[in-house]
């Protein structure tokens, strides 16, 4: 019976971004702001989406079957990264965080198993950016408002 596990790792997630919003990510007092306006970040961003991520969370960031149930290796599939997911929920700076020191760091776990690699040393911060600023460009207009109410409210006052 495995759903006591995986109640006590979504837990987990939820106490990890919890802490994430309360004390935030080091970035050595870098601001990250994506860009979904700026052209050349979006086209560097769809450059680096196509590259790096699609073979995981979609050509059209639709994710993985079934991506809010564990598969077969304990691990989560890859959610879609379109307005149906969930990662518009998140503000900038976490997904930054995430896709650069991946969900241990972020969750403060280096142990936690995760389908998603980190991009620290892969990417550079610019193309980091560059790709969720990509993927939010995507965004309806709606969706794109509520994320930058998410900033707002998680931005330091």
């Amino acid at each position: 019976m495995r759903s006591p596990l995986y109640a006590l790792a979504g837990l987990a997630l939820l106490a990890g971004l919890a802490a994430f919003l309360v004390i935030g990510p080091d970035r050595g007092g870098e601001e990250i702001q994506l860009r979904p306006d700026d052209p050349d970040e979006i086209a560097l961003g769809r450059r680096v989406y196509d590259a790096e991520c699609a073979s995981c969370h979609g050509a059209g960031l639709q994710g993985q079957t079934d991506w809010q149930s564990p598969g077969t290796d304990g691990l989560m599939p890859a959610p879609p990264h379109d307005e149906t997911g969930h990662t518009w929920h998140h503000p900038d700076a976490m997904l930054f965080a995430l896709t650069r020191d991946g969900l241990g760091a972020v969750l403060g776990d280096p142990d936690y198993e995760s389908g998603m690699p980190a991009f620290a040393g892969r990417l550079s911060d610019d193309e980091i950016r560059a790709a969720l600023s990509f993927i939010k460009s995507t965004w309806p207009a709606e969706i794109r408002a509520a994320h930058d109410e998410i900033n707002d409210r998680a931005a330091p006052q």
